[in-house]
């Protein structure tokens, strides 16, 4: 028997690199080798109906700084979110990260999120060091993820 809301699940997540056109070699560069596939949890191509376009990787141990995604920018509003793999202490990132926001570097070691307006240019994104694995996810206000990485950069918020 199939339920009618059978087709708003996703049950077999597909890996998405070709989605992710700012990150790895779809950008041009080749993907660190602590950053696992991408898998798509939610997008339109999935649920026709999806509004949003959410992913999910592991990021594993690095010892040394690695750029991972280039600077962009979208036409709709995104969350990047990170969570520490530490059940003693949720907040604890075991990781430092980077992440500029309009040219503005911002350093990261806890647990957290950010939202990032439709048209704010962010990136580059990497890492510091990897102490210990943790998730990485983006989930964009989209059903498709898209991006402009030509436009130029500017010089404040707006």
């Amino acid at each position: 028997m199939t339920g009618k809301y059978d087709n708003l699940f996703v049950t077999d997540m597909k890996v998405c690199e070709d989605d992710l056109i700012n990150e790895g070699a779809a950008a041009g560069v080749p993907k660190p080798a602590n950053v696992s596939d991408a898998f798509a949890l939610m997008r339109a191509e999935d649920v026709a109906q999806s509004q949003v376009h959410m992913t999910y990787c592991w990021i594993t141990e690095a010892s040394e700084s690695v750029q991972w995604v280039n600077e962009h920018e979208h036409d709709y509003d995104e969350v990047l979110i990170w969570r520490g793999s530490n059940p003693d202490d949720i907040h604890d990132l075991g990781a430092e990260i980077y992440l500029d926001i309009e040219g503005e570097r911002h350093i990261i070691t806890t647990t957290g999120s950010v939202y990032i307006p439709a048209g704010t240019r962010h990136c580059p994104l990497g890492f510091v060091r990897v102490d210990r694995p943790f998730t990485f996810s983006a989930l964009s206000l989209s059903g498709s993820y898209s991006s402009d990485e030509n436009m130029p950069a500017r010089s404040s918020l707006t």
